[in-house]
C-alpha cells in the first residue's frame, strides 16, 4: 500500500444497502481496484451528493458553516483519513492547518468527507482498515463495461451486510 501507512483515496460513489436502506459511501484506492465500503446516515450521504452534483443553496448547510469557521478562523482543511474499524465502526480524523500547527481532529467518517468534498481536502484511509474491509475486484473497474459494473457490485451489496466487517 503505502510507506507511511495511509493511502490515497477518491469517492466512488454512494449507494443504497438493500437489506437496510443505509446509503453507504464508497471510497476507492487511487491506481486498484479496490473499494471501501462505508455506512453512513441520510443526511450525510445527501450533503456529500449535493457537494458532489455541484448544488448551491442561498444559505450555508452545516458543513459548509463549519468549512467556513475553519475558514474564517485561519485554519485550511488539508486532509481527512480514516483511521481504523472498531467494532463495525469506522473512525476518521480532520486534519486542519493553522499556521505552523496542524490539528488532528476526531469525526464520524460521513462528516469528514462531506467536509473534505467542500474543502478540496484530500481523503486517506489507513493501510490497516483497507486490508480489513476493503472489497477487491478481480479486474479495475474502469475497464469494465458499465453494466457489467453495476451487475458485479449490485451482486456484491446483495450479498455484504454492516456485520461483514467486525
Amino acid at each position: 500500500m503505502s510507506a507511511n501507512g495511509v493511502t490515497r483515496m477518491s469517492i466512488y460513489g454512494i449507494n443504497l444497502d438493500l437489506f437496510s436502506s443505509s446509503p453507504i459511501v464508497i471510497l476507492k484506492v487511487e491506481d486498484d481496484n479496490r473499494y471501501l465500503p462505508i455506512w453512513i446516515g441520510q443526511g450525510e450521504a445527501r450533503s456529500i451528493l449535493m457537494r458532489l452534483q455541484n448544488q448551491e443553496f442561498s444559505r450555508p448547510l452545516t458543513h459548509d458553516l463549519a468549512v467556513n469557521l475553519v475558514s474564517e478562523l485561519g485554519g485550511n482543511m488539508e486532509r481527512i483519513t480514516v483511521t481504523r474499524l472498531q467494532d463495525s465502526t469506522f473512525f476518521a480524523t480532520i486534519s486542519v492547518q493553522i499556521g505552523e500547527r496542524t490539528v488532528e481532529i476526531d469525526s464520524r467518517p460521513s462528516d469528514a468527507i462531506a467536509l473534505a468534498v467542500r474543502a478540496g481536502a484530500e481523503i486517506f484511509a489507513a493501510d490497516e482498515v483497507i486490508a480489513e474491509a476493503s472489497v477487491v475486484f478481480d479486474e479495475a473497474i474502469e475497464d469494465t463495461p458499465a453494466d457489467e459494473v453495476v451487475d458485479k457490485f449490485k451482486d456484491w451489496m446483495n450479498q455484504v451486510s454492516p456485520e461483514d466487517f467486525k
